[in-house]
């Protein structure tokens, strides 16, 4: 018998109604408390390292025009969320959610050009949403870090040398391993192609870019379907494999026997991000010819960041220079970015459990409760630590003390405080480490915490000889 209008759903005698199973959405994370400190201090190190390389932070909406967004390469409108009111309306279908930050970045310069300083340094760290098939170190919605600089009609090479090492300050800040920054110059490939009788550059190059993931038999293969000879398929896969930490990439591209203008200012131009790369990051940046970044838009140097030891992850940090992505018709806006995955390289360090935080809370200190009657004594202990930039929590119930302690274990909090308990040699309030059973007297107007504790740490958990650090 059905239930008519306002009436309660029906239900079984002697059973009590069961809620609808809850289940995640494939592709978009959530991570549990002692993650998200992790990610947290990772967006603090970018943010930080930003910031001391002089870059502003700005925030754009997070929906574009789609006709703007799927301009941006052949695939991009099947990876556009399209936005729309359930009322319906005129808008429809006219917005998608940006799949990346140089879109709305670019149209971002374009309309407050009149108000900027340039060149332009801006850093944006946004959530970005994308139509892909989630997998591990991939998902539909995610966190990306961008740092650009963007000048009106010339843009100087100079920022292209900074870029990696912009990155290396940040991963030499974080706990991931090592890792290597490689480094590319689109006319270096574009050169060489059109000096061998290949003018589909971008084919070419997109094709070049999927080395990594099929590799150089199926590639050599795909480049003769394309319309190479196996000569010129042969000759692109020789550059592709060139790969230096120092200048000696420059003797071997002249090597093959190829020579165009377009190819020696690539070099060129190379050369002298590889150099302050040596300089300032040595170890960290090498030319790898290899590297092509599919996207049309990419014009001089392109970047891909790999860990070492797990190339097969493929890469969490990637751009380049782009000379006309921003233009009103008349001024063109030339910039260089680069773009941190962040939730690329966190899903991946933490499916691999590689990164650990310290503690499950903030919270250095837990305020023991002797009695429910006493939770004002226990929150002024409380109020005067936060008071001093101690982060702390008072402890939920006046259980058993051992409970109370558990507590604190349980979510790694390292100091347990105990109002007007004493010590051996007095009165007063006492703190102890319950990690070495250490006990002290203490006064929440003086104590001060341990450095090294006042902040949940992350560490990245041994794989092998030193290979722990902490960030």
């Amino acid at each position: 018998m059905s239930g008519g209008p306002g009436s309660s759903p029906a239900v079984t005698p002697g059973r009590t109604p069961r809620a609808a199973k809850v289940l995640p959405i494939s592709g978009f994370p959530e991570y549990l408390p002692a993650d998200r400190i992790v990610e947290q201090r990772f967006l603090d190190v970018i943010r930080e390292t930003f910031e001391l390389h002089g870059f502003a932070s700005i925030e754009t909406r997070s929906i574009e025009p789609i006709d703007r967004l799927s301009s941006q390469g052949e695939d991009a409108d099947k990876e556009i969320y399209a936005v729309s009111r359930l009322g319906g309306g005129e808008d429809d279908s006219r917005w998608g959610l940006h799949f990346d930050m140089t879109v709305p970045f670019a149209r971002y310069v374009l309309e407050n050009a009149g108000k900027l300083s340039f060149p332009f340094r801006r850093y944006q760290i946004q959530k970005a949403w994308r139509g892909e098939r989630p997998q591990e170190g991939r998902y539909r919605e995610f966190t990306q870090a961008d740092i650009d600089v963007v000048d009106v009609g010339e843009l100087a090479p100079h920022f292209e040398a900074e870029m990696p090492l912009v990155v290396a300050d940040v991963f030499g800040r974080f706990p991931v391993g090592d890792f290597v920054i490689q480094v590319n110059n689109r006319k270096i490939p574009e050169g060489f192609y059109l000096a061998i009788g290949l003018d589909d550059v971008i084919g070419t190059l997109r094709i070049i870019d999927k080395l990594d993931k099929i590799g150089p038999v199926k590639v050599a293969a795909m480049l003769v379907a394309a319309g190479a000879t196996t000569e010129q398929a042969a000759q692109c896969l020789a550059l592709a494999s060139i790969r230096t930490p120092d200048l000696s990439f420059v003797d071997r591209v002249r090597d093959l026997g190829v020579s165009h203008p377009i190819l020696a200012e690539g070099l060129e131009s190379l050369a002298g991000v590889i150099t302050a790369g040596m300089e300032h990051a040595p170890g960290r940046v090498v030319a790898d010819l290899r590297i092509a970044r599919g996207l049309d838009y990419y014009t001089g140097t392109v970047y891909e960041t790999q860990l070492v030891g797990h190339e097969s992850w493929g890469s969490f940090c990637s751009g380049g220079r782009y000379d006309a992505l921003a233009s009103d018709g008349r001024t063109t806006y030339p910039g260089v970015g680069i773009s941190i995955g962040v939730s690329r390289i966190l899903g991946l360090l933490f499916g691999k459990g590689l990164v650990t935080a310290s503690r499950s809370t903030p919270a250095a200190v837990l305020v023991a409760l002797n009695t429910d009657e006493e939770r004002p004594r226990s929150l002024a202990v409380a109020t005067a630590l936060r008071g001093r930039g101690i982060p702390c929590e008072v402890a939920p119930s006046a259980a058993k003390l051992g409970r109370q302690i558990r507590y604190a274990e349980r979510r790694g909090i390292p100091y347990v405080w105990f109002p007007d308990v004493g010590d051996p040699h007095g009165g007063g309030d006492a703190v102890k480490d319950i990690r070495s059973g250490e006990q002290v007297a203490a006064d929440a107007s003086t104590w001060d915490c341990p450095a090294d504790d006042l902040h949940a740490s992350v560490t990245r958990i041994a794989q092998g000889p030193d290979s722990a650090r902490s960030g």
